[in-house]
């Protein structure tokens, strides 16, 4: 797999203020990391110190409730991901990231990023709006899982993100949805 940073560069494309200089000291702060199908990104109970955005494959966050895995997101290529209150807080994470597929993603420490915030003042207002986005993804999320039917919530999944159906697996989407297999399996069949 081969990466020259264009979904990274496409996304920072939307910031004005940005001059390719600036987007080089960020690219200088990554580091280009692959992992296989199933590999963890990060595993529960470790310091979260890396912001990943991916550039290729499909990536998904999930921790462990008694002995089921529990799915909180979905990230494709183009998307940046980490533990956010672990990320923030710097204690241990409840949360375990693992590439569903073959994946590159560009890694960035958080240390870092800090220092490039420090030295470039526009990257931490970018940070900022990347962080806003996140939140704001994050309560569409809660809405989306409390206030609709399990058939419009996984209508919704087939709209925005129609990749997540044809590549994870059945009970990790239900997982998703806050629905069991049987279910979800129902709301297919009548598809």
């Amino acid at each position: 797999m081969r990466t020259d940073h264009n979904l990274l560069l496409k996304t920072f494309n939307q910031f004005s203020g940005l001059k390719g200089r600036s987007i080089g000291t960020f690219l200088d702060i990554s580091v280009v990391k692959r992992f296989t199908k199933g590999e963890l990104l990060l595993r529960e109970g470790d310091i979260c110190d890396k912001l990943f955005f991916i550039e290729q494959g499909m990536v998904r966050s999930f921790y462990h409730r008694e002995i089921k895995d529990v799915t909180i997101s979905f990230s494709l290529a183009g998307e940046f991901i980490t533990s956010m209150s672990g990320f923030i807080t710097q204690q241990p994470t409840y949360e375990n990231i693992e590439a569903l597929e073959d994946s590159v993603v560009l890694e960035f420490g958080k240390e870092q990023l800090n220092e490039l915030f420090e030295r470039e003042p526009t990257w931490a207002t970018i940070y900022r709006t990347v962080l806003e986005a996140y939140y704001v993804k994050l309560e569409e999320h809660l809405i989306f899982s409390k206030f609709k039917t399990a058939r419009e919530r996984y209508a919704e999944l087939l709209h925005e993100k129609p990749e997540i159906i044809h590549k994870a697996s059945i009970g990790q989407i239900a997982s998703f949805l806050g629905i069991n297999i049987e279910t979800l399996s129902r709301i297919r069949s009548e598809r």
